[in-house]
């Protein structure tokens, strides 16, 4: 029969494989949390940037300047910008959102490292979720604080740890960082009852929440969750809900915001280099004014997602296959994998304050391969 004489040398599976493709499966980059090249390529994204960008030039008296006679200067963003995001985000949202609680940024990373800057002092203490974004660590271990973790549930942050934290350290917490949506890596979503504790407990002990939600609106089906920003209250603000179209659009757009009460807000615009600089993407945001006018960035949000989350479904069902278990999202760019051997993608120990925990884990991207290399690094796990 097909492969006997080989059978002892080698499991069935990949003499079926090797039948298939002609070679061994070999390790694949699931590393890089990029989105695939054809995404930043189709002819109705590049048609319909290509004229936005065109009407962009249209006001380049103000959008190549610092600000107008009017409006003074665009410290928080340009005003025409900051109102077509919030049209666009009260469309996705299904929610209010008023200009003067936003600020453009250069992306989410800018956001959340304008927060530690202004909101927080050298010394202080920040709390994340265990495993979370890496990356992260970075940009609040270089504002000189020290991070504590706490674990991840079902639904969210592990807010009774989270609270014993805040006890014994009696008052040094003074920023908590959360991804409450599509989480980076596990895919989980922060249920609605953990997201009005999590407030209350900042207004109880006196510390800012980060909510990082670059995942908010990339969703594979509807799932009805408020950004974080629309628990908090207006007259004692604490959180900031920071969003980016780098996962929408293209990470090279360089394009986000936070959405935050003016109370937290306009602190982030008086930082020195922006006191200097002015805003650093009022040109570039004002370019995609059109586009999100438009209806061209809902459109292309509807494309990313069936694509995403075919890949995502792809992704599980291979995994499944090769005898893994995985948690299928329902939206965002990663999957989280306990290894039962080989491993590939990114080391979950990476996503740990202290690199501690995870060693078996693996954060796996399923935006950037082809699918057919998805297909083949998962096959190269099979045991």
């Amino acid at each position: 029969s097909f492969g006997s004489s080989i059978g002892s040398r080698r499991p069935r599976w990949k003499v079926l494989f090797v039948s298939l493709v002609g070679k061994m499966p070999a390790a694949q980059d699931f590393i890089k949390g990029w989105p695939h090249q054809e995404l930043l390529q189709t002819e109705q994204l590049r048609t319909a940037l290509m004229e936005s960008f065109k009407k962009g030039l249209d006001k380049s008296h103000e959008y190549l300047n610092y600000g107008d006679p009017g409006n003074g200067a665009y410290m928080l963003g340009h005003p025409d910008f900051r109102k077509a995001l919030a049209e666009f985000l009260a469309k996705q949202y299904n929610l209010p959102v008023d200009p003067k609680n936003l600020m453009s940024t250069a992306g989410a990373s800018m956001g959340t490292d304008l927060a530690c800057r202004t909101l927080c002092k050298v010394g202080d203490l920040a709390v994340v979720e265990e495993p979370t974004y890496f990356l992260s660590f970075t940009m609040i271990r270089d504002r000189g604080m020290d991070l504590l973790g706490v674990p991840m549930e079902d639904d969210g942050m592990d807010l009774v740890a989270l609270e014993k934290h805040l006890v014994e350290q009696n008052g040094k917490i003074k920023m908590v960082y959360t991804v409450p949506v599509h989480h980076n890596p596990t895919g989980i979503c922060m249920s609605d009852a953990k997201r009005t504790k999590l407030v209350a407990l900042a207004r109880q002990y006196d510390f800012v929440i980060v909510a990082d939600e670059a995942y908010q609106m990339l969703e594979f089906e509807a799932c009805n969750i408020k950004p974080l920003f629309y628990y908090d209250d207006p007259e004692n603000p604490h959180v900031l809900s920071v969003g980016t179209f780098s996962k929408l659009i293209g990470p090279g757009v360089k394009v986000g915001w936070v959405q935050a009460h003016e109370k937290l807000l306009k602190p982030l615009a008086g930082i020195g280099y922006i006191d200097s600089g002015n805003n650093p993407v009022i040109f570039s945001s004002c370019n995609l004014i059109h586009f999100l006018e438009s209806g061209a960035m809902a459109k292309h949000l509807a494309v990313v997602s069936k694509d995403l989350g075919e890949r995502c479904a792809l992704i599980c069902k291979k995994l499944r296959e090769v005898g893994l278990e995985v948690f299928q999202p329902k939206g965002g760019y990663f999957v989280w994998v306990k290894s039962k051997g080989k491993m590939t993608g990114r080391a979950g120990d990476a996503m740990a304050v202290k690199k501690d925990q995870f060693h078996d884990y693996m954060r796996l991207c399923f935006a950037w391969l082809p699918t057919d290399k998805l297909e083949e690094g998962i096959e190269y796990l099979r045991q």
